[in-house]
């Protein structure tokens, strides 16, 4: 239970830090400001997370779980690739157009030292892409679409999917995207790219 408690707990004070980081940006958050938006003490913020720039590490690594989760959990299946990309599209489109992840690129943008976006490329593209070149490898063994080089093939996928979206989020220059155009630019992705590795 006292680890229930304390998942709890890291829950609401990442809710905070998210809210603070959107009212303030990166520069303007602090821990002090974060800890009284999670009503918790600054001892348990820096127990917990070390610094500030470890509190927005926790909350990239916590963003990007649930896409490597579902992406580990279908390698494991029997489903077909093309399916498993299907399904994987819209949840890969949502959490890099969300409103956490652009907070969290303005934040990186930010951070003159560099730390932050480099966590934000570990623990998101690093982390995903190796998980996306077995589903490609998948797909080739299973006749779906060929190609040469796998880590090409997975950028050309992410191109299709991705585009500008995310970039045109962090300035300022699209709303959030909605299940319905996730979803269908999902499918599109997948029908251009059997069309061009087909």
């Amino acid at each position: 239970m006292r680890e229930e408690r304390k998942l709890l707990r890291q829950q609401q004070i990442e809710d905070a830090a998210y809210e603070v980081l959107e009212a303030k940006s990166f520069g303007g958050a602090s821990m002090q400001g974060i800890a009284k938006q999670a009503q918790a003490s600054n001892e348990t913020l820096y127990n917990w997370y070390g610094d500030k720039l470890g509190l927005f590490q926790a909350l990239v690594r916590r963003n990007a779980e649930e896409v490597r989760e579902h992406l580990e959990a279908e390698l494991e299946s029997d489903h077909d690739a093309l399916s498993i990309l299907s399904t994987l599209g819209p949840k890969l489109l949502a959490l890099l157009t969300g409103d956490r992840a652009i907070a969290l690129n303005r934040a990186a943008a930010a951070d003159i030292s560099g730390e932050l976006g480099a966590t934000l490329s570990k623990e998101g593209r690093e982390a995903v892409f190796p998980l996306l070149e077995k589903m490609f490898l998948r797909a080739r063994d299973e006749g779906a679409i060929t190609f040469e080089h796998t880590g090409e093939a997975v950028a050309l996928y992410l191109d299709l999917l991705i585009g500008d979206q995310q970039i045109r989020r962090v300035i300022g220059r699209l709303p959030q995207p909605s299940e319905t155009f996730c979803q269908e630019r999902s499918e599109r992705t997948v029908k251009l790219l059997c069309q061009l590795l087909g």
